[in-house]
């Protein structure tokens, strides 16, 4: 593991220079640290329901982390951190050894873009890269926020060397700076024997990623299986007991951006027998799927909310020196056969396949660890390695000036746990910050219109305390502000149903974050929000297979509401295995749909409407979204008309802290962490 302090200290002083650091080009006010809440972070109050099955080969999988080390210090279902988690694989992995089974640590990318101590720094996860290095994994893959710019490409390149040929990426490619040729981020593959002799081939696939600087190269998954190197690693002169296919990539075929049909189809036409198990992400959802009667897949959430288990047995190998069925701990007992909407877990249909699976989604939290951990009480359970890396997160939250305080939040907004325009949520509080913020001085008296996607939104904002480190967990992009001036209000006034009439708008031409609910099985809206965030309270995710429901009713998703007082709010999940994944049960918590963009109007006459505004929109939907629909409507606008609005160094990651230092002061500097309204 690379230290972090030397790090930290080549930082510190970038850190300690200016008012800046508290922002982005604002003057914080009140600035000074809100007490050192990662180790105040709250506790679970809720246990696992059971213990977990161990089978002869088991997993454990983190995927989507996007910075999240810190863990959630305002939830209590999520405040484990990094160094919780350092302790517990090491735990886990003692366990493991004393049943004689192998387990195998795997995660599946995105390791920035949506926390403060990933993103505070530059190039992004140069701080919290060496702190994720403290966990020993076995296999790791990238993800699309790894390539997205050129300087954190090549962080990610010199990151990748740290675990040598267990980073897999077959189809990422990178310039090497020094030759100027292309070569593999990390290994095509790799081919390990296990601790107990199990020989897995491992290939690690990227889904087919479109948005990447020109230093790296995605390969289609279309080509990559036509490679003669994967043909021949596929089928490897040596015997192979297991295909493990990792990847930044939704586990579920049916989503629109997922290869692994394409990566499971070639393997199993070349090798029947032989049993794959798959490991995704990028949707951010908790989700299990069986493609065949030997082949499953695991997708472990996001954001440090969730840790994925899977477990198997049964695996025919000449050379396994374990157990297959673990004595003293529950086995896997379920075959690879989808449970249907109207079949109970205990009465699942069966196959004639040797192999039996479990799967389970943890909450990150201590408790959870605690209880899963080999004989650990509170007091034995960190390991000195855990409480380094611990330490080390707190010291970096510090030198990062995370904890500068901008204001008190007032209340919690929601992104989706309130319908759109309702008390609460997150996008009306958008409108009123966007009016009061994004003013041109010189143009200030003009009518505008200011729209913004609602994708720039990746969190909920809890109420209690705004810091630096809320800003990038609230609105991490830095998109800029463009406008065109003097647009007719009978055009630009169409913009917006139009925007929201027409695709979600992507990041790049990558799929970003969103994808469309006709992609899955389930009526759940992809959107990349989580739950009404209260500090105990997060979102539940749940695939109900059923037929879509009308605009206005909510769905039930991964979100938590104090509906039954024997549950606690959480992740409620149904998968190809049924409803009984999630390790600690939670109640369910309303869910409704947002609109792909928000206005707000600011400088309008006191009566009547004006005849022309100014028409601001964010950089990056402006010639390819806000253009097209302005000219759908009678306009005659291209890209030589749009100037940038404001200085391209205030972005969507700067209003909400200017909104917060002028108009959230109450209560500064000893702000009350609350709930949701409704609690």
């Amino acid at each position: 593991m690379f230290p972090v302090i030397p790090f930290l200290a080549a930082i510190a002083a970038f850190v300690s220079a200016c008012d800046d650091c508290y922002g982005p080009h604002l003057d914080a006010a009140h600035v000074r640290h809100v007490r050192r809440m990662q180790p105040d972070a709250q506790g679970a109050t809720v246990s696992p329901r059971a213990p977990l099955d161990w089978g002869q080969l088991n997993f454990l999988h983190t995927t989507d982390t996007h910075g999240w080390l810190e863990g959630h210090i305002k939830e209590q279902n999520y405040g484990a951190d990094w160094g919780d988690y350092t302790s517990f694989t090491r735990h886990m992995k003692h366990k493991a050894g004393n049943l004689g089974v192998d387990l195998l640590l795997i995660d599946t990318g995105d390791l920035h873009d949506g926390n403060g101590l990933s993103d505070a720094s530059s190039p992004n996860g140069a701080i919290s890269n060496p702190i994720f290095e403290s966990v020993e994994y076995d296999l790791l893959t990238i993800g699309n926020h790894e390539l997205y710019i050129t300087e954190i490409a090549y962080e990610t390149y010199q990151f990748s060397k740290v675990y040598g040929d267990r980073y897999v990426t077959s189809n990422v490619q990178i310039m090497n700076p020094a030759t100027g040729e292309l070569e593999y981020v990390g290994s095509k593959y790799r081919y390990f024997k296990t601790d107990h002799g199990l020989r897995i081939m491992a290939f690690g696939v990227l889904y087919d990623f479109t948005g990447n600087s020109n230093v790296s190269k995605v390969i289609k998954a279309k080509d990559l299986v036509k490679e003669s190197w994967f043909l021949d690693a596929v089928n490897y002169p040596e015997p192979i007991d297991l295909f493990i296919v990792l990847g930044h990539n939704p586990i579920r075929t049916t989503a629109s951006s997922s290869t692994f049909g394409i990566i499971y189809s070639t393997i199993r036409g070349l090798r029947p027998t032989v049993p794959i198990q798959t490991f995704g992400g990028h949707t951010h959802i908790r989700d299990f799927v069986v493609y065949d009667t030997i082949s499953t897949g695991l997708e472990s959430g996001r954001y440090c909310e969730t840790l994925g288990w899977a477990s198997m047995s049964g695996i025919n190998s000449s050379t396994f020196r374990g157990n297959q069925k673990p004595r003293g701990v529950p086995n896997p007992s379920r075959k690879a056969v989808k449970v249907s909407n109207t079949t109970s877990n205990a009465t699942a249909p069966t196959s004639s396949s040797n192999l039996f699976y479990s799967r389970r989604y943890l909450d990150w939290n201590r408790l959870t660890f605690e209880y899963h951990a080999t004989g650990s009480q509170e007091s034995t359970f960190d390991y000195h390695s855990g409480q380094r890396v611990t330490a080390e997160i707190t010291q970096a939250r510090k030198q990062l000036n995370l904890t500068a305080l901008y204001g008190c939040a007032p209340e919690t907004y929601c992104q989706s746990c309130k319908p759109f325009g309702a008390d609460g949520n997150i996008f009306g509080l958008l409108q009123t910050a966007l009016a009061a913020t994004v003013v041109n001085e010189s143009r200030a008296d003009t009518p505008r219109l200011i729209i913004i996607n609602t994708g720039s939104i990746r969190f909920d904002l809890v109420k209690g305390p705004f810091t630096f480190d809320d800003s990038f967990i609230v609105s991490p992009f830095d998109d800029a502000f463009q406008f065109i001036a003097d647009v007719p209000y009978s055009l630009a006034s169409q913009v917006l149903g139009i925007l929201n009439a027409g695709p979600y708008q992507k990041r790049s031409v990558d799929t970003d974050f969103q994808l469309s609910t006709r992609d899955f099985d389930f009526n759940t809206p992809f959107i990349p929000s989580d739950a009404c965030t209260s500090p105990n309270e997060k979102h539940a995710h749940s695939h109900a297979h059923s037929a879509p429901r009308p605009r206005s009713e909510p769905l039930t998703r991964n979100l938590r509401t104090r509906q039954s007082p024997a549950l606690t709010p959480g992740y409620v999940t149904t998968d190809d295995f049924g409803t009984d994944g999630d390790d600690t049960p939670h109640s369910p918590v309303p869910f409704y749909r947002q609109p792909n963009d928000v206005q707000a109007n600011a400088s309008f006459p006191a009566t009547g409407l004006p005849e022309t505004v100014d028409l601001v929109f964010l950089d990056f939907i402006g010639a390819r979204y806000v253009i097209p629909a302005l000219n759908s409507v009678g306009g005659n606008y291209s890209v030589d008309d749009v100037n940038y609005y404001l200085d391209e160094s205030f972005t969507t990651n700067s209003y909400l802290p200017e909104y917060a230092r002028r108009f959230w002061q109450d209560g500064v500097p000893n702000c009350p962490v609350g709930a949701r309204k409704d609690d």
